[in-house]
């Protein structure tokens, strides 16, 4: 359950910390006071959006904590597999979230940082919120199969055909795609084998734009390197009497005449000698640069026309080298593909009628289920409906056969009878703001027992109600707490007066800002509180009065 919420910096909620009990949990204030706001912080812990609107004026960050205790072993189990489990207390959590003012979250669970995707799976194991909005999903024939399904425990069997029946969708696309006209096909075909010879026709390897393109920057300033070159040969060769190379003949010859009188002579004339060599292969290679610089302009011109060729193929599969590989080879995957078309087109139907068959074995056994969970769905909610003072609602789970679809081939809607002797009407068409809250509070309760969740929490469900409608619907919610946590958010004195614990919720004004508190209430504070709710502004002792016998009556139950 729930133990502890800590909230700081949320839209008005500076700072604020509060304990929750086991069993019965409301909270009231004046309107506007921040109820909204502690239900929008279980929301944030629980992976729910959020949005940095939620920081409070002049704060540069907003961060919300909650503390668990008697976790489920399913909550341990995935604790466990997200390496977030509490060494020292494996019953308890601590989920905490931190939103800043540039939209960044920071998300832990027992101090250990997840993503909020991880909130979101543990979120709905722990805890289950139904605000008052919700009862307009009566509305929605999806969420009338997700009662059903839920309650009949499909989820496995729905799984597994949903697998199926993505697979069976994507082999109909793939089909589709293959019956395509035959003239499409052939055209698709010529353009594939075009893109195929041109690439190959060009022979392009990794690295030969650059390379080309350097060759291309040489040759261009063919003149001025042959000058260098050529400047660069005389000056070395020179003739028989001058030159670098002659007179480094002479240097080691006289040197090599009086090494044996010097032993110095003698390395420098051998080194002299390495000199020399190494200068002749440079004239060697001067000389063939000379050379090849004779058919620099033909060069050019082949150089020229190759790099257009490479750059046309570029920029029609490139921009990169291994952009046209890839577009090769995934022209010459599709071509054969296409060119194969009659052998795969049987494969592919082949196939396709065999998971068809498949799905449709499923989807009618998720149908028995369905229709067989549906009647002890409508009689677990009829019963329900009697506790809240609406003992002559009908309801029927009306279900028809549908073309196969991602949930099955069902197309399953609520209708109720109101009244004795009226047929059965789609829910929006009947259903009054009142009834749609006690509607959906059965349907709570009943499907309780097929989630996780410790705790529930009820965001205003009294909306539409009053009198003993009220007091039936704080029967319900005291009952159901009897066997797990719930926190109510109510305007109605006769809920209010049920609960284990009572918050208020209190907003005040100081130095032009504005606070949000919230305050467990004692015995004497919630008498104070029923009253405002009974009496409005005049809190006297009549209201005073009605509101101890309030609390007395549920003292004494």
């Amino acid at each position: 359950m729930l133990d502890t919420l800590y909230i700081e910096n949320i839209a008005v909620i500076e700072k604020t910390t509060i304990d929750f009990t086991g069993g019965f949990n409301v909270l009231t204030g004046e309107t506007g006071a921040g109820k909204s706001i502690v239900i929008d912080s279980i929301n944030a812990i629980l992976g729910n959006r959020t949005s940095k609107e939620l920081i409070r004026t002049g704060a540069k960050k907003a961060s919300v904590c909650a503390q668990f205790s008697g976790i489920s072993q399913e909550v341990r189990e995935q604790l466990e597999n997200m390496g977030c489990v509490n060494e020292d207390d494996g019953d308890s959590l601590v989920i905490s979230r931190e939103i800043s003012a540039s939209g960044k979250n920071v998300c832990r669970v027992n101090c250990v940082p997840v993503p909020v995707s991880a909130l979101r799976e543990l979120g709905s194991r722990l805890v289950d919120i139904h605000g008052q909005h919700e009862s307009y999903e009566l509305f929605s024939g999806d969420r009338h199969r997700g009662y059903i399904d839920d309650y009949a425990n499909t989820s496995l069997l729905l799984g597994e055909y949903r697998e199926l029946f993505h697979s069976l969708k994507d082999l109909k696309h793939r089909l589709d795609a293959a019956e395509s006209d035959d003239n499409d096909r052939e055209r698709r075909i010529d353009i594939l084998k075009y893109r195929i010879n041109e690439i190959e026709q060009a022979d392009i390897f990794d690295g030969e734009l650059e390379s080309l393109k350097e060759e291309r920057l040489s040759l261009r300033n063919s003149e001025k390197i042959t000058s260098a070159v050529a400047s660069a040969h005389s000056l070395l060769e020179g003739d028989d009497e001058y030159g670098v190379l002659s007179a480094l003949r002479a240097s080691a010859q006289s040197l090599d005449e009086i090494a044996p009188l010097l032993r110095q002579a003698g390395e420098l004339s051998q080194r002299l000698d390495s000199a020399y060599y190494e200068i002749d292969d440079c004239i060697n290679s001067l000389s063939s640069l000379l050379s090849e610089r004779d058919d620099s302009e033909q060069r050019l011109e082949e150089v020229e026309q190759r790099l257009a060729l490479i750059e046309k193929i570029m920029r029609k599969y490139g921009p990169e080298y291994s952009d046209v590989m890839e577009s090769l080879e995934s022209g010459r995957e599709e071509l054969a593909a296409l060119e194969s078309y009659e052998e795969d087109m049987e494969a592919l139907l082949d196939e396709y009628n065999e998971l068809a068959q498949q799905a449709l074995e499923l989807a009618g056994e998720i149908s028995q289920m369905r229709k067989a969970g549906a009647e002890e769905f409508v009689a677990a909610v009829q019963a329900q409906l009697r506790e809240l003072d609406m003992p002559n609602v009908r309801l029927v789970v009306n279900i028809e056969r549908t073309k196969l679809t991602e949930n099955g081939m069902d197309k399953i809607e609520l209708l109720i009878s109101a009244n004795p002797g009226e047929e059965p009407k789609p829910v929006s068409k009947i259903a009054s703001g009142g009834e749609l809250s006690r509607i959906m509070l059965s349907i709570k309760n009943v499907l309780s027992d097929s989630d996780g969740a410790a705790t529930m929490i009820f965001d205003e469900i009294d909306t539409g109600i009053s009198g003993s409608a009220a007091q039936r619907v704080g029967m319900k919610l005291k009952s159901v707490s009897n066997g797990r946590q719930v926190i109510c958010v109510t305007h109605q004195a006769q809920i209010a007066a049920l609960a284990d614990s009572h918050y208020l919720i209190k907003k005040d004004v100081k130095d032009d800002k504005t606070f949000t508190s919230v305050l467990r209430l004692t015995f004497e504070q919630r008498k104070y509180e029923l009253a405002r709710i009974i009496g409005g502004i005049n809190i006297t002792d009549i209201t005073l009065r009605h509101a101890e016998e309030m609390l007395n009556l549920k003292s004494e139950s």
